[in-house]
């Protein structure tokens, strides 16, 4: 499997050939055509000099004289050149290597290139031009004309080795090459850094993801002003995504702890009892008794049971759909549920008050859901409300919202317990005994049904009053 470093550094590495190659080439393509055009252009100049001096020396249909030849022999030392000169049928006459006669004498130029030189008056090539030169050489030929009549008499072909510019290519090419090399050391030495550097995140963030999944739930990547936005950006989002599991599992963890714990005591109760009734340890008339207890413990667990599936049923649904919202009103409903705590209320002697607007009240949402919200803060604030004490049910309406607030006197819920009332089988009685009435699910199960519509509940506790307040939609 290729890694990080592996998938950086190659692409790169051969980008970086690929631009040393394409610079390299061109440059040298470039160089060499500027060096052909300056030692042609060259040699065309001394090439013209040298037909101006031939057509001044020229006389009585001859090129002769000792002193052409010697200003020949000059002028070709001084531009570095060779020079010959043929005549107007292009048979060598002289050369400025040897003036007074050389081993070539008597060549004779082909019909083609002698035309191509009268009709075109300069011509150019590169190359090796046998039998005069053995070697590749630039060479220009160029007439020499009457400068009375105008009249072709000769040319001259003036010519220097190409080696010169070889070797500055040559040399170039060597400059060049040293100086990629150098150029791909120290990219390859920035790309490994670089590379490591940026992947080094990554290896650290699969290190933390490796400890994670083996139970250490405290891992977490260091997040570092030295990364990258992105990579600073995954490291966060991988530490999110960590602590919200963590926070996942412990809740898990705590919720199966708290499940059993509230699943043993009723469950030893029931077992206790009908042993006893079965062993004959509880006589015959006290059965009835002890089988209504059994009774009224399995009817818990069936609540507690029920309870939980209809939490994992809102969660799993991510909210309320719109086609289970209906136009209801919340006064008939919040009046409906008040009348089935009559009895309980009677019979503790509580006063109640309610305030609620002249007019119905009308919301969008899942009537049963919030029935069941509605029954279980009234429940709580029953339960909690001292004998000849006061409850409440009040409904407001304002921007658009209908708050709902049932309270109740007692005692007042500590500060550092409130944030955590709303979570499963929370209690404040730590000891969870029999007397208690209650699993700590009804409060969590009101959380999430109003969560569950898209609005907020909130508690407060102060001066021996708790309040808690919900949100609805209002409708017209």
């Amino acid at each position: 499997m290729r890694t990080t470093f592996s998938r950086t550094f190659f692409p790169a590495a051969l980008l970086l050939l690929t631009a040393l190659l394409l610079v390299g080439t061109s440059f040298q393509m470039l160089v060499r055509n500027y060096l052909n055009d300056q030692a042609l252009t060259g040699l065309e100049n001394d090439a013209n000099a040298i037909s101006s001096l031939a057509s001044a020396y020229y006389t009585e249909d001859s090129l002769s004289g000792r002193e052409f030849f010697v200003n020949l022999s000059v002028a070709s030392q001084v531009s570095e050149a060779d020079a010959v000169i043929f005549d107007s049928r292009g048979k060598l006459i002289l050369c400025s290597e040897a003036p007074f006669g050389c081993e070539h004498q008597g060549w004779t130029l082909s019909g083609d290139y002698l035309s191509r030189v009268l009709n075109q008056g300069t011509v150019t090539n590169t190359g090796v031009f046998s039998p005069l030169y053995p070697d590749s050489r630039y060479v220009v030929s160029v007439p020499i004309r009457d400068a009375r009549s105008n009249a072709c008499v000769g040319v001259v072909m003036v010519s220097a080795p190409t080696q010169s510019t070889v070797t500055i290519l040559d040399r170039l090419s060597d400059i060049y090459l040293w100086v990629s090399v150098l150029v791909i050391v120290l990219a390859v030495l920035i790309m490994t850094v670089f590379a490591r550097r940026q992947s080094r995140p990554l290896r650290e963030m699969a290190q933390a993801a490796s400890a994670f999944g083996h139970g250490d739930l405290t891992a977490r990547v260091k997040v570092s002003d030295a990364y990258t936005r992105e990579v600073e950006e995954l490291a966060l989002a991988f530490n999110n995504m960590a602590s919200s599991l963590q926070k996942s599992e412990y809740q898990r963890q705590e919720f199966v702890a708290n499940v059993s714990h509230e699943l043993k005591t009723p469950m030893t109760t029931i077992g206790g009892y009908i042993d006893g009734m079965l062993d004959g340890t509880i006589p015959p008339q006290r059965q009835r008794h002890y089988m209504q207890i059994v009774s009224d413990e399995t009817k818990r667990l069936s609540r507690l049971v029920r309870s939980m599936l209809d939490i994992s049923r809102l969660q799993d649904q991510g909210g309320i759909p719109e086609e289970k919202k209906t136009r209801f009103d919340l006064e008939e409903c919040a009046g409906q549920v008040l009348i089935t705590f009559e009895q309980k209320i009677t019979a503790k002697g509580v006063y109640v008050q309610v305030d609620m607007p002249e007019h119905p009240v009308y919301t969008m949402a899942n009537q049963d859901y919030i029935t069941q919200v509605i029954y279980n803060l009234l429940d709580n604030a029953v339960k909690f409300c001292p004998t000849n004490g006061t409850m409440g049910l009040q409904i407001k309406e304002g921007s658009n919202k209908a708050y709902i607030t049932v309270f109740n006197d007692g005692e007042t819920i500590p500060a550092e317990e409130l944030p955590l009332v709303f979570d499963r089988f929370h209690k404040l009685d730590k000891s969870r005994s029999q007397n208690r009435d209650g699993w700590g699910l009804g409060l969590y199960i009101v959380k999430t049904i109003v969560c569950s519509h898209g609005e907020d509940i909130s508690v407060s506790s102060a001066g021996g009053k708790t309040e808690f307040t919900f949100t609805l939609p209002l409708v017209n």
